[in-house]
This record gives structure tokens, sequence and C-alpha cells, in this order.
């Protein structure tokens, strides 16, 4: 199998076109997302709660990414994110319907998050195996920036229509603004040309093709280290990502424009974090970048914990949002750098299985214990923990350099 690298001159137009596709279905997903987490935060003010929504967020993911990546090599993957796109909105839309006709059970909210999930494990391989099909790959890095950037621009507005949606018309219409956004989402993406995959002596079996996925990813040197790098860190990173509302609704107030603020000034640093990359250009030495943002996590995490108000609590939160865009970035084009092309969506499939594991992992065990000691210690002692994972990574960089 090969693939056709983008270097057409026309690929700043794909990229526009995609990179708008994408933002937009974003926006919309990430409205439901903080509407659905913050109504249940604030009906049940439940650590279990928020551990089976992360639960049913997380799980099928992994269950579906494995084939969603053999999908990704096989198939058009423009048309596996605009498949995904409508099958999301599909089942938002019955939500909205059910929750329209009286039927408003948290339950509900489980079955659809699961359903939004298995979506999410078809799209995501795709889209990070498409780039370098849009993109030359001297402009990955910017390109991704870019990105970064938009989405937190994104981020910014969403967690703010959600609180404004949540608080003054109810939930339901959230679920419609994911519906719209999903729909124009579709219509960008196809008016995309994407090149085709040429395949070479593909495999009838997508078993077959499952397998030696798998065999390259482990059998290659960086690329596993970069797995282990993300099963520790997810698992780590995951208290401040799911229990962030809960210790902001028990320390310090249980008003949606707190719940608001706290999303809002992460995607603040992350707006930075996004503009400092397209700026930047370019990262040297990836694995050293990813080693430090992972450190400053750490660091940024265990402060969350001993914040002793909320403002110093946002302040921690917005700088430790900063370090996102370059980590993720780095990460990202050094996966699309060392990887070839025909077995792309496979690594990308098998890095979003262990991101989306090690998450519901870790709440099965944080969940509980934030109903029986406090979020505050739990940010303390994963935060050292992720600081350490960082140092250990940036360590191998050397190894990684000779091989």
């Amino acid at each position: 199998m090969n693939i056709t690298i983008s270097k057409n001159p026309g690929w700043k137009k794909r990229m526009v076109l995609f990179l708008l596709s994408q933002n937009i279905s974003l926006f919309g997903s990430s409205v439901v997302g903080f509407a659905i987490i913050w109504h249940i935060t604030l009906t049940t003010s439940s650590g279990t709660w928020l551990m089976l929504s992360t639960l049913c967020s997380m799980l099928p993911q992994v269950l579906v990414s494995l084939f969603g990546g053999v999908w990704a090599d096989r198939y058009s993957r423009k048309h596996l994110i605009m498949l995904a796109d409508g099958f999301i909105a599909l089942a938002t839309l019955g939500l909205a319907v059910v929750f329209l006709l009286g039927f408003e059970r948290l339950e509900l909210l489980l079955m659809v998050a699961a359903v939004r999930s298995i979506g999410a494990g078809i799209q995501t391989p795709a889209v990070g195996a498409i780039y370098p099909q849009l993109v030359p790959q001297e402009h990955l890095t910017k390109v991704q920036g870019i990105n970064q950037t938009l989405n937190s621009v994104l981020m910014l507005l969403a967690p703010a229509v959600g609180g404004l949606i949540l608080g003054s018309v109810g939930i339901v219409a959230a679920f419609f603004v994911d519906v719209v956004t999903a729909t124009l989402a579709i219509l960008v993406m196809n008016r995309i040309k994407v090149e085709k995959i040429h395949r070479q002596e593909a495999s009838d079996s997508v078993w077959a093709d499952l397998k030696s996925g798998l065999d390259y990813a482990y059998g290659h040197p960086q690329l596993r280290r970069i797995i282990i790098c993300y099963l520790f860190s997810f698992f780590l990173i995951t208290p401040a990502a799911v229990l962030s509302p809960l210790m902001v609704e028990r320390t310090f107030g249980n008003e949606v424009w707190r719940l608001t603020a706290n999303e809002m000034v992460w995607t603040v640093g992350s707006f930075f974090g996004g503009v400092f990359v397209s700026l930047k250009g370019q990262f040297k030495d990836k694995v050293r970048t990813v080693s430090l943002c992972l450190v400053a996590f750490g660091v940024m995490f265990g402060l969350l914990g001993a914040a002793w108000n909320f403002l110093s609590f946002l302040t921690f939160m917005g700088i430790a949002g900063f370090f996102l865009p370059p980590m993720a970035t780095a990460q990202t084009v050094h996966i699309q750098e060392i990887t070839k092309p025909e077995v792309l969506g496979r690594v990308f499939s098998i890095v979003q299985i262990i991101s989306a594991s090690a998450m519901p992992v870790a709440i099965l065990l944080f969940g509980p214990l934030a109903d029986i000691v406090s979020v505050e210690s739990i940010l303390i002692v994963s935060g050292i923990l992720l600081a350490l994972v960082g140092i250990l990574y940036g360590r191998g960089r050397k190894d990684e350099a000779n091989q």
C-alpha cells in the first residue's frame, strides 16, 4: 500500500476547508460535552457519576478504534470522517427528541455518550492520518499549531455557550447546537478533494491488517516509547481533566459561572500555546518538547491541588493550558514523521486506544476515591507522578536519536 503525500499547490485551500470543517464539528461536540458533564455534576455532585460518564465517553472508542485505524488505511478517510459526524449527529438528535418528550434521565445521557464515543473511535484515526495527504511534511507543525489555536478559540467560546445554554434554556438546546454544527461540518468536508490511497498488495483480511499494524507499532522503538508515555501520562492527567469541576463545585461554589470559568481559563492558556506553536513553526527536538510539557503539567496540576482560592486555581489552570498545544503538536507530528504512510491510520488508532483506555481505567480508581478523600490531595499526588513521567520520557531521547 502506498499513499501519495500532498505536494499540490492547492493544498492550502484544502487545508483551510478541512480545518474549518473539523473546528465547526469540535465546537458543537464541545458545547454538548460541557453541558452533559455540568448537568451531571450539578445534578448529582458525585464522583461516581462522573466516573460513569467518563467510562461511557471513552470505552467504546477502545472497542472500535483498532478497526477504525484499519478502515482509515483501507477506505476513504474523508468519507469516514463525514460518516462519523453524521452518526454522532443522529444520536444527539435522537436524544434531543427523547428529552423533549419528557424522558429526561441521566442514563440516557450515558447511552448517547457511548454512541458518540463510537463515532469518535471511527473518526479520530482518520483525522490524524489524513493530514499528510493534505499538507506537505515541512508544513505539518505549523498547520497543527494553527489547528491548535483554532481549537482553543472555539473551546474558549464552547464553555461560555454551553454554560449560557444550560443555565438559561436547558440542555436540549445544546443538543441541537451539535446537530447543526455537525451538518455544517459534513457539508464543508464534502467540498474537499483528497488524494486517493493507492493500494499495492493490500490484504483482504481486516484481521491481517490489524495484526500488521500492531506488529509495526510495537516493533518500532520510537513508537513503542511514545505509546508507553501516552499510557502513563493520560492515566495521571485524568484527575485534573475529569475531577476539576468536582473540586470547583465542592471547594469554591456550585455556580455555573465557576464551572464555565474553569474551562475558559484552560482554553485561554491553550490559545496562547497554539499561537506560540504557529509562530515557532518547528520543534527540532520533539521528545524534549513533550518531556518539558509533561513536567510543566505535573507541576501545575499539583499546584491546582494546593490552590488557596478560586483565583489562584484559575491561574494555575490557565498556565497548564498553555503547554497542551506544544505537547500535542510535537507528539502528533513526531508520529507522522516516523511512521510509514500506509500504516498511519492504524498507528493513530493504537495511540487513541491507549489514551481512551487509560482515562477510564484511571477514573475507576480516582472517581470513587474522590468520594473518600479530597480532590486536592489526588491532584497533588498525580501531579508529582506526571512530572516524573515527563523526566523519564525525556531521558530516553538520546537513545532515540541513536536509533
